[in-house]
């Protein structure tokens, strides 16, 4: 077994302070200082120096982070291995995901090893507030379904944003390709491209319109400005809203346009109408699946993976 104390300090270094180390463990601040202080003594090094109100890690820490990261890859591989002696499908599995990865695809593979592995509990959850890939990393969660997304990394973290990914070699990770999801056009119903909702449209022709900034601003704002830039234009953002219900009332009013995930839903109690887009290229949004390295090949995660990849190959047939 790994000692404890080790993920302890990994997570701080994420998360750069002990309050948020602890929130991220489930543990009070001053266990997580008390490991802190057991695993320093334990090895007679200073692991953290005070800055301030704050504290940083030392080098001997930082390198003492390094192999703990290799260590936690070579345990996760122990454990799917050893998984090999018993049936595998048993116990607990978490899965973090968007709430349009949860409706296209998390939520039928789940029912799908709900069928198939009875055995074996699933728990999933949006998170929206909580960075996934510090979910796994704490062990709070063993698959997320993430969107890449543009964006720096997070001061004093190896790990970027909420629902973005880190850097796509991090040895930590595991990522996967899961699912393209294209984009719509949201209008009014008596909007000039409502009667063209068979054959869609092109989204150079949008370039004049007014446009709300819909969904989630860490992937769907970046998405239309990039698309948008790709047709020639820069869209002239007049309102913002991220529940699609508020999404569309807007739209149905006449303020603006937007572009909608194909799996997003539609509430249909307004007169709006979603319109195909046409031409190339087209706007996506790209979700991938993320685990600690190693742990793809324990029983239930493979088992969860391949149903996700299933869920997802049944949506593309059907056109997202």
């Amino acid at each position: 077994m790994i000692d404890p104390r080790l993920q302890t300090l990994r997570v701080l270094h994420e998360r750069g302070t002990v309050t948020a180390t602890a929130e991220a463990l489930h543990l009070t601040p001053s266990t997580v200082s008390q490991q802190l202080r057991q695993l320093s003594a334990r090895l007679g090094l200073e692991l953290l120096e005070p800055v301030g109100r704050k504290v940083r890690l030392t080098p001997a820490a930082l390198a003492l982070v390094e192999h703990a990261d290799a260590l936690f890859v070579r345990w996760e591989e122990a454990r799917a291995d050893l998984a090999g002696y018993a049936d595998g499908v048993a116990g607990q599995l978490r899965i973090t995901g968007v709430a349009t990865a949860i409706t296209g695809v998390i939520a039928p593979a789940a029912a799908r090893l709900r069928e198939e592995l009875p055995r074996l509990s699933v728990e999933i959850g949006e998170d929206p507030d909580e960075n996934r890939f510090e979910l796994l990393l704490a062990g709070r969660a063993d698959i997320a379904v993430v969107i890449p997304a543009p964006g720096g990394p997070l001061p004093g973290s190896r790990l970027r944003p909420s629902r973005e990914l880190p850097p796509s070699d991090d040895a930590r990770f595991v990522q996967q390709p899961l699912l393209e999801e294209p984009q719509d056009l949201l209008v009014p119903a008596g909007h000039r491209f409502a009667a063209r909702a068979a054959q869609g449209v092109a989204l150079a022709e949008a370039g004049a319109e007014s446009w709300i900034r819909a969904g989630d601003p860490a992937d769907q704002h970046q998405l239309l400005l990039s698309a948008c830039a790709t047709a020639g234009f820069t869209p002239r953002v007049r309102h913002h809203a991220v529940d699609w219900y508020a999404v569309a009332a807007l739209v149905a009013h006449g303020f603006g346009i937007c572009l909608v995930p194909r799996l997003a839903p539609v509430p249909q109690r307004y007169p709006v109408v979603r319109v195909p887009l046409r031409g190339e290229p087209l706007p996506l949004r790209r979700f991938v699946t993320a685990v600690r390295r190693g742990s793809e090949r324990r029983p239930p995660i493979a088992r969860a993976l391949a149903a996700l990849r299933a869920a997802a190959g049944e949506r593309e047939a059907k056109g997202v």
